[in-house]
């Protein structure tokens, strides 16, 4: 089995928590309340979809590809969308904007793919 979901999975919880707590205590008052409000949804999408490629990690061998293409898309997600926006907080130009559709997409991938593959996991 891979463990590439659960390494990517802590690792990204883990620059969750750095990334939270960076915007709590270093940029408050460095940048506008919307500003910080858009790096809050952005660790808040981050550490949820770590969760989710936690849950991916310890999917049945039997959903190696399943298991796969829900890790790809989750961390495509949390790159793009979560990205994107910590980006646009500290003042990255407007057009970074146009990623953050294609990291929820993603996002909504994994979460299909995800669907998919517990219902395929109880089929005997």
């Amino acid at each position: 089995m891979s463990r590439a979901p659960g390494i990517s999975a802590a690792a990204f919880a883990a620059a969750g928590v750095m990334l939270g707590a960076f915007g709590a205590h270093a940029l408050r008052g460095r940048i506008d309340d919307a500003a910080l409000q858009i790096w809050h949804t952005a660790v808040e999408y981050q550490m949820w979809h770590a969760l989710a490629l936690l849950c991916v990690s310890v999917m049945p061998l039997r959903a190696t590809a399943a298991r796969g293409a829900c890790a790809i898309a989750f961390i495509c997600g949390i790159v793009l969308f979560s990205g994107s926006l910590f980006a646009l907080a500290l003042g990255a130009p407007r057009w970074i904007g146009m990623l953050t559709p294609f990291g929820g997409v993603a996002l909504i991938a994994g979460w299909v793919a995800l669907g998919i593959a517990c219902c395929g996991a109880t089929r005997t």
